[in-house]
């Protein structure tokens, strides 16, 4: 399995903790957007600086990691609050 399929499915996995543990589904989900952030951040920083990647390849990978899993997160939340009325 690749290191970006691992990223991704690490990101849905946090982010179902955080639905779980966390009350407000909105909440939730403005704290996944600022850990997966992170988390992103730091991964691309590690691609470059000691995995050697370029920055222009781990940036576009950097977005997909943190993209994917925060569109999954806005898109839930979205869902639910309509769900909900």
């Amino acid at each position: 399995m690749s290191h970006t399929v691992i990223m991704l499915l690490a990101g849905i996995v946090l982010l179902a903790i955080l639905r779980l543990t966390t009350r407000d589904s909105a909440r939730a989900t403005r704290l996944f957007l600022w850990l997966w952030l992170v988390v992103a951040v730091g991964n691309l920083l590690i691609g470059v600086l000691y995995a050697g990647y370029g920055w222009t390849e781990e940036a576009l990978i950097g977005l997909l990691v943190f993209a994917v899993p925060a569109a999954i997160a806005i898109a839930t939340t979205r869902f639910g609050a309509h769900r909900q009325d």
